[in-house]
């Protein structure tokens, strides 16, 4: 049964960040299955009790590839930096209608400069998006109380990008209107390293997700979905 992370899997990482080729992975590609791969999956094995208790219609799944473990080979086409590898684990739990990683979900990073839980939707599709902002119109409290909740607050800051004007069609002076101009609804909540190797991590990673249900929810009703 998956307890914690090791130390292990923070040294391949910085090896890697180091020696981001093809050779050096395939020399150390064992290490990754044995320190990275494995632990990860057995993580999110771990986690789906939790996850079906924060909400029934988000999945934890530990397939090793389609899964919830996001996969390490970077996609460089239109990128400048042809580094082929991820130098981070990312591990999404998705809500069940969800085909990639845009859908609502809650989030886990670990890389060598910086680990985090991460819960909403990033980089929604227009219609998505347009869902949501006009949901904040409809029911402004709501939203609010999601994301001003002590509880949440406390570990928690709203992230990601934001328009510099209003979108068109929304009233400039609306009292959220800061809110509506986000392109992500995505929430941080930032870790340390010694985190990862808690006796208890996936109890402490569930508590802090179960924090941000009521964000989770006002998303997934604007979007229609169940929670």
């Amino acid at each position: 049964m998956f307890t914690h992370f090791e130390p292990a899997l923070m040294k391949f990482l910085r090896d890697l960040q180091n020696n981001n080729n093809r050779d050096w992975f395939n020399d150390h590609k064992q290490q990754y299955e044995d320190n990275v791969r494995t632990p990860a999956l057995a993580f999110i094995e771990q986690m789906d009790q939790w996850i079906r208790l924060i909400s029934p219609h988000y999945e934890a799944s530990p397939k090793k590839v389609g899964g919830s473990l996001m996969r390490v080979y970077r996609d460089v086409r239109f990128s400048k930096d042809k580094s082929p590898y991820k130098t981070n684990v990312g591990i999404q739990f998705r809500h069940e209608v969800g085909k990639d990683v845009h859908a609502p979900g809650f989030y886990v990073h670990i890389a060598p400069d910086e680990i985090f839980l991460a819960v909403g939707t990033w980089h929604p599709d227009r219609d998505s998006l347009a869902a949501i902002r006009d949901h904040i119109v409809i029911k402004p409290g709501p939203y609010l109380d999601a994301v001003e909740h002590q509880p949440f607050t406390e570990f928690y800051e709203m992230a990601g990008n934001k328009l510099t004007r209003p979108p068109k069609g929304y009233d400039k002076e609306h009292q959220l209107i800061e809110e509506i101009k986000r392109k992500d609804f995505i929430a941080i909540c930032p870790l340390n390293e010694n985190d990862l190797y808690q006796p208890d991590f996936c109890k402490m990673v569930a508590s802090r997700f179960g924090r941000a249900q009521p964000l989770q929810k006002f998303i997934c009703e604007a979007l229609g979905l169940r929670f």
